[in-house]
């Protein structure tokens, strides 16, 4: 694996950087790399939009709901057509899974199949959107399962620890692109004078004093004593660490990001508000699972408040989970309240 200081001052592109990386696995073919470049295209034609979204006309609703039941925004088609379209025909993937589309998204008979699998939340945070706050790109990729033909919904099945890569891409006031394939976590950002993504934060690390803890507390009477417990534990000085800061802007991708780059916690727990919801809100397959191997791979944890995330054998394509993610100190912590507070352990 490259060191960091290796790149201090260069200007290195995405392209050279995923390159560098494949050089150093003599055994690899290029698929992964190419894949990956395949979504890095895709960062740049979704955050084309998004820059422009004012003006482009295509703020606003689509008029219709997606299988969450939540309302389509025309962004989010957008972007679900851009990462369809760029990866359907490469021979690269054997199928894929989005958030927006109820089943499994198979390779058209007419294109030949490959060797990986691509789970994805293409607009994340989209009820943003009109309010121009930061939003984001969620994937992840598997090696498939089945031996043979189309790939199938046990490809896309998979407990986290067999991803073999993820990341997400920020569209904010400028747009990044941050992922790993296990070897540490890189963060590109776009220069749109150029149009190239460049190497800007290296072999990211959560420090080990944490600044922040993120989550909605207009439904903290919905949760249970042990996130109640935490919640207040995180807002007092201990010899762990001092009390964190509130920081919650309710677009995923940008509250994750903070807190991977100043150090902190995520968590969307469990309520009682929405009995349609009794697992959480956020989805294991699209959210959690690539998030959950991006902060392990730079030193954090996520958990569900019992488990590790990445333990998870997903049982159903848009399974929900509730989620505490960011230093591994803070999500340990929750969990051990938990413990201590709640009768009935957070369930799926």
């Amino acid at each position: 694996m490259t060191d960091a200081n290796s790149y201090t001052g260069k200007l290195v592109t995405i392209e050279r950087y995923i390159l560098e990386q494949q050089q150093s696995h003599p055994e690899a073919t290029g698929t992964l790399t190419n894949l990956l470049y395949d979504l890095a295209l895709a960062a740049k034609i979704i955050a084309s939009k998004t820059t422009r979204a004012g003006l482009a006309e295509i703020l606003g609703s689509a008029g219709e709901e997606n299988v969450q039941g939540e309302e389509v925004q025309k962004l989010d088609a957008f972007a679900q057509r851009t990462l369809y379209r760029l990866n359907d025909h490469t021979g690269r993937l054997a199928v894929m899974a989005s958030e927006e589309v109820e089943e499994i998204i198979p390779i058209p008979e007419r294109f030949p199949v490959g060797p990986y699998v691509l789970v994805f939340d293409p607009l994340d945070g989209s009820s943003n959107i009109d309010v121009n706050v930061s939003i984001g790109t969620i994937f992840g990729i598997y090696r498939r399962k089945s031996t043979a033909g189309r790939g199938t919904l046990e490809d896309v099945l998979q407990p986290g620890r067999n991803l073999v890569a993820a990341g997400y891409i920020l569209y904010g006031a400028s747009t990044m692109m941050v992922y790993s394939t296990g070897n540490g976590v890189h963060g590109f950002t776009l220069d749109p004078a150029i149009g190239e993504f460049l190497l800007s934060h290296p072999h990211i690390r959560l420090t080990d004093k944490p600044k922040y803890y993120s989550v909605n507390q207009g439904y903290q009477p919905y949760w249970t004593p042990g996130v109640q417990a935490y919640t207040e534990w995180l807002q007092r000085d201990t010899p762990e660490k001092k009390g964190l800061s509130l920081r919650y802007i309710g677009s995923l991708v940008a509250d994750f990001h903070r807190n991977l780059l100043a150090g902190g916690v995520f968590y969307y727990p469990a309520d009682r508000k929405d009995p349609k919801k009794p697992g959480g809100k956020l989805r294991l397959i699209y959210e959690a699972n690539p998030l959950a191997f991006l902060i392990e791979q730079a030193g954090g944890y996520a958990s569900d408040g019992t488990q590790a995330i990445l333990d998870i054998q997903p049982t159903k394509l848009h399974q929900r989970v509730p989620l505490f993610i960011g230093n591994r100190i803070l999500v340990e912590q929750a969990e051990a309240l938990i413990r201590t507070h709640d009768q009935t352990a957070v369930s799926l």
